[in-house]
């Protein structure tokens, strides 16, 4: 049985979440003592994220009012914008990049401040990869706060956060492998609170993913994008006329249901390119196009960009 197998439960939101990969760009642990700021740039791409593990600090991100961080708390700026962080509001923040940092690989540990009430930050920027994340993170908003509610599962989240906070106080052997990973469970864990708490994750596709015919659809569009889908076949599976399953497809999804298979083929595709180093070709027979000159043109008209162009981006 292949893992996917396991996984392939009747929860299609579940399942996208699952297919989820963090990938991290940069981490870093910063021991501040006030006053302090910092100003992180711009990162296209990226989710940064930011945990207090001691202290407390001020986020600023342009369009959101400001919010104060304490231990606990977990901030995500999903849109790779620059932001602030300050002890106290007005105090200047210097772009972090410019700071002296001691860096391993990509995990850095970073000393600054005045000399004052003492703050650890555990911060980093990082990428979700799989096609699915082109789905979720641009219905995010431009902040995503998480702070702690005393329930049963953010009972899980604030046992990750307390951990991180352990090897945050004492630097051990692995310590960066902890804390990295540890993120990436972190940023996983925000998203899903997320969704279940915003109303804006009940629209459009993630709306979609909750209805228990659609979400059926998309499921099966995810786990096996070469199948040739019609339709008619996709109808099928859920047991709807072809008429009523197209309708409602496109009202919940926002497209066409034969759209949407291409763009989702486009966007596997992309990530084998990038990812798995796969060729041209190889990615063509994958997906169950007959040519490699077809696969290119499909390719190109979803995206812009030849598939060879795509990879060497």
């Amino acid at each position: 049985m292949q893992v996917d197998e396991m996984w392939n439960s009747q929860d299609p939101l579940g399942d996208a979440l699952h297919f989820l990969r963090v990938t991290g760009a940069f981490y870093c642990r910063s021991e501040l003592t006030a006053p302090w700021g910092l100003t992180l740039p711009a990162m296209p791409g990226c989710l940064w994220f930011h945990v207090v593990t001691a202290g407390r600090s001020s986020l600023e991100v342009a369009g959101s009012a400001p919010r104060t961080l304490q231990p606990g708390d977990l901030a995500l700026v999903p849109h790779g914008r620059g932001h602030t962080l300050r002890s106290e509001p007005d105090v200047p923040a210097p772009n972090v990049l410019d700071l002296q940092h001691e860096y391993s690989n990509h995990y850095a540990l970073l000393r600054h401040g005045g000399g004052g009430a003492a703050s650890t930050l555990v911060c980093g920027a990082v990428r979700l990869d799989h096609p699915a994340a082109h789905h979720i993170v641009p219905l995010l908003p431009d902040v995503v706060h998480v702070e702690p509610t005393g329930s049963a599962p953010d009972e899980w989240t604030q046992s990750t956060l307390r951990l991180m906070a352990a090897e945050a106080a004492e630097v051990r052997a692995g310590g960066e492998a902890v804390l990295t990973r540890l993120s990436d469970v972190l940023v996983i864990q925000a998203l899903r609170t997320w969704i279940e708490h915003d109303p804006a994750a009940r629209r459009g596709w993630l709306g979609a993913l909750r209805d228990r015919q659609i979400g059926r659809a998309i499921s099966l569009i995810h786990r096996d994008p070469a199948r040739p889908w019609t339709v008619a076949s996709l109808a099928a599976e859920l047991a709807m006329s072809r008429s009523a399953f197209a309708a409602r497809f496109t009202e919940l999804v926002g497209e066409p249901a034969m759209h949407y298979v291409t763009r989702w083929r486009m966007q596997v595709a992309r990530a084998w390119l990038a990812e798995e180093g796969a060729s041209v070709a190889q990615v063509a027979s994958r997906l169950g196009y007959r040519s490699e000159a077809a696969f290119s043109r499909a390719f190109k008209r979803v995206a812009g960009v030849s598939p060879g162009a795509s990879r060497a981006s």
